[in-house]
């Protein structure tokens, strides 16, 4: 099946004293038409940096390369006229923290008319009719009256719905979600997730979520890449994934995970922090904390390879790691 998009040796590069760091470090992955995808890794992995250098956002003087394949194109040739009308049209996005990605100041039904008024060419009455019909379609109760209402008098779980909502405007057919629940309650998690995966029947998109939650990505998604020091670790599908891990980063994350069938059991982190952007160098970037390096992990950047069906790794112990006891 053709992919959707396909991301290959993407690159987000950021000047500093010591040199230039990739932040987003030689990406690879692709997306199948209503599929969705989750990345999942630590804090500072690069997942959402890599959603914004796919969309081209990432702030000067960062420097984004590779190559972005949507529609038979590469995103990273357009122009920026080409790009803003790919944005919201083909690909929208929902950004994280919804507090702060909605204008304070402007009233919600305002902040969806502005993503139609640039989509097609509606009356102000339409764009306010389609408005209505967007916060209704992702489960706002009363749209109509809630639609001159500002961000402040939305809930969190309601935020996040308004975000949606605007990114849906241009009817995308690839929806970028980071962070779609982070700071919300499980019960409004929960509610959100299913939203997601409706709107994706409904409207047929496919979806990149974002996450650090491995409950979010065993809900939700069909395949899953794990991130780490801006590279891919391993990506296969996820129920193989959280089963049988193919690189140390995944078996640690997995092994952090709290036991449903265990009591008083204590948990076993991943000792240490992720590297600074930048300080990795030709060596696997997860060598500092792994149990399970070798001198041969220290010599050459561990390419992404197959290791089974529709499995790939980065981690030269992929055939001698143990199954994690979360998933037994």
């Amino acid at each position: 099946m053709t992919p959707l998009l396909a991301v290959d040796a993407l690159y987000a590069t950021f000047p500093t004293p010591h040199g230039p760091a990739n932040v987003v470090d030689g990406v690879d992955f692709s997306i199948a038409p209503r599929e969705v995808l989750g990345i999942v890794g630590e804090s500072g992995s690069g997942k959402s940096m890599t959603l914004r250098a796919i969309m081209r956002l990432v702030p000067q003087p960062g420097r984004v390369e590779g190559r972005v394949s949507w529609n038979g194109r590469n995103l990273l040739d357009l122009s920026d006229a080409e790009m803003r009308a790919v944005r919201g049209q083909g690909i929208g996005m929902v950004f994280q923290e919804p507090m702060t990605a909605l204008n304070p100041v402007l009233p919600i039904g305002l902040q969806i008319t502005e993503s139609l008024a640039g989509r097609a060419r509606l009356s102000s009455a339409e764009r306010r009719r389609r408005a209505i019909g967007l916060l209704d379609r992702v489960g706002i109760a009363a749209a109509a009256s809630r639609l001159d209402n500002y961000p402040h008098q939305f809930s969190g779980g309601m935020r996040q719905r308004a975000m949606i909502a605007i990114a849906l405007a241009g009817e995308p057919k690839l929806l970028l979600a980071d962070e779609p629940t982070t700071a919300l309650d499980v019960t409004i998690q929960d509610q959100i997730l299913k939203l997601l995966l409706r709107l994706r029947d409904e409207l047929g998109m496919s979806i990149v979520i974002v996450t650090h939650d491995l409950g979010v990505v065993a809900q939700t998604c069909e395949r899953v890449a794990v991130m780490y020091a801006g590279r891919i670790a391993e990506t296969g599908p996820v129920a193989d994934v959280l089963h049988r891990p193919r690189h140390a980063y995944t078996l640690g994350l997995l092994r952090s995970l709290p036991s449903s069938t265990e009591t008083r059991r204590r948990l076993n982190p991943i000792l240490g922090a992720p590297p600074t952007p930048g300080t990795v160098g030709a060596a696997c970037a997860f060598v500092p904390r792994c149990e399970y390096a070798s001198p041969s992990c220290t010599g050459i950047r561990p390419l992404l390879v197959a290791v089974g069906p529709g499995r790939a790794s980065a981690c030269t112990a992929a055939d001698r790691l143990p199954q994690p006891r979360m998933a037994a």
